[in-house]
Parts: C-alpha cells; structure tokens; sequence
C-alpha cells in the first residue's frame, strides 16, 4: 500500500466521526438548562457600601444607606421569534447585606437563543393576597406589612444631614398594589442579538445587572429629603416607584 493511501485510511474515520461530532452550539429540542442572574448593587455609578458611604442625590444632599432590598419576580424570557417563556415561581429577595442573594439561579430553561427579559419589581398583585408563603415570600424577611397585607417591593433605609425626621433617618419602604397608588412596575430590556442568551445542556450564561439605589430619588420625580424622607405605601410610594421604574436596573453584559 503506498503512503499516500495508508494516511487517507488513517484520516477517513476521524473525518467520519468529526462529521457526527454534535456542534457545541446546537440546540436540542425539548432539553432545558440553567443560567444566573448576578445584581451587582451600586449609587450613581459608586459600590453601594452600606452604613459609612456617603452620597448625593440629585439635590446635592448628602445621604447613607443603612438597608437595601428588592424583590424580582415573574421572570419572563422571549426569543426573537416572540416565543415567551415564564420561569414559574420565580420570587427572589435580593439584600444588600447578604452578597449570596445578589447572585440567583434559573433551572429548567428551555434551551434556545432569548433577546429579551423582562421582570416584575416587586410582587404580582395575587401574591399579595395569598396567604402565609415561604422562600423569598416569608414575612420573616421583614418585606411584608401584616397591618397592611401586601408585600414591601423595595426597601430602603438610611440617613441624610438635611431629613427632618428622627435621627435624621430615611424611610422609604415601596408597596401596595391598589389603585391610585399601584407601585407594580415591571423592568423589560432588549437583549443584542449578536450575542443573545443562550441557554444551553452543557453551557449556564451569566446575566449581570447594574441596580442603581440612587434611582429611588430621581427620574421623573427630584426629591428633597427636606421635603420627602418617610413614606411606607401611598401616593409618595407612587413617586419613588416612577423614578425607579426606568432607573434601578440596567443588563451591563452577559456571559455566554
């Protein structure tokens, strides 16, 4: 046998199996994975360091953040050809305090290519009313209003030089779900489709947020903490939720 012919049969079974050899980014009908979403905590563009930092509002007021919660809920994917996934029971409290909370993971994901998440801030109007829960939901986490019944959406805790209130203290506890003063908002962003999310059996993509405290206080709305420093629900409630509505969350990149 020449050279020539013994190499080819040496090479055709390697061309053979490489040709069978699924391709890294094939997605598999009916298979689900995982990805994870990473909220990296800041103000105004400075790491949120809670209790000794101090920042500024758009007034110029000084201020310090002493607790930071937020709930993110109703996770819904969507893939460019308008297929919509909903993560079921998809509840998750993030707290400033606890890094191991900013960072969540999604099971069971339909593989595929998404282009677009979008996500409750706070908690749907039927949790709301349904009764004792568990997980991210227990009142134990000090976000539910017992005199109330409903979920606090985003808490905020603090301190400013220019509050009038005791100890100069800020208190903006964010809920309630009743018209006029619904403070539902829902965050939903594109997602480049030169580089979607893809979710994938043998890949887990990371989605990394930008959430943005200093939010709560700007946008449609500049408040004062002279003037506004203590609301928990109500129509103030409905003024810090339309500034943060298009503020406290930007998609920063993703991880494929």
């Amino acid at each position: 046998m020449k050279l020539s012919q013994y190499l080819l049969a040496l090479l055709c079974p390697i061309i053979f199996l490489s040709s069978c050899k699924k391709s890294d980014d094939e997605i598999t009908a009916d298979t689900k994975s995982t990805f994870t979403m990473e909220f990296e905590n800041q103000v105004n563009g400075s790491p949120l360091v809670l209790n000794t930092n101090t920042y500024k509002n758009a007034k110029g007021e000084d201020f310090k953040i002493n607790i930071f919660k937020y709930y993110v809920s109703n996770i819904k994917l969507s893939k460019a050809d308008g297929t919509v996934f909903l993560i079921p029971e998809s509840y998750f409290l993030i707290d400033a305090s606890k890094s191991e909370s900013t960072i969540i993971t999604l099971k069971d994901v339909p593989t595929g290519d998404y282009t677009k998440i979008e996500y409750t801030i706070g908690v749907d109007y039927a949790r709301n009313f349904a009764g004792a829960q568990t997980g991210a939901l227990d009142p134990m986490n000090g976000m539910f209003w017992t005199w109330n019944s409903g979920y606090i959406f985003v808490k905020f805790e603090g301190t400013s030089p220019q509050s009038t209130a005791t100890s100069n203290a800020l208190t903006f506890h964010i809920g309630g779900v009743l018209d006029p003063n619904n403070t539902i908002r829902t965050f939903s962003t594109d997602i480049n489709v030169a580089n979607p999310l893809r979710i994938r059996t043998d890949k887990k993509p990371d989605m990394h947020f930008i959430v943005n405290a200093g939010a709560l206080f700007t946008g449609k709305t500049d408040i004062s903490f002279a003037k506004l420093n203590f609301t928990m629900g109500g129509e103030n409630s409905v003024i810090v939720a339309d500034n943060y509505a298009n503020g406290l969350f930007r998609l920063d990149h993703i991880h494929n």
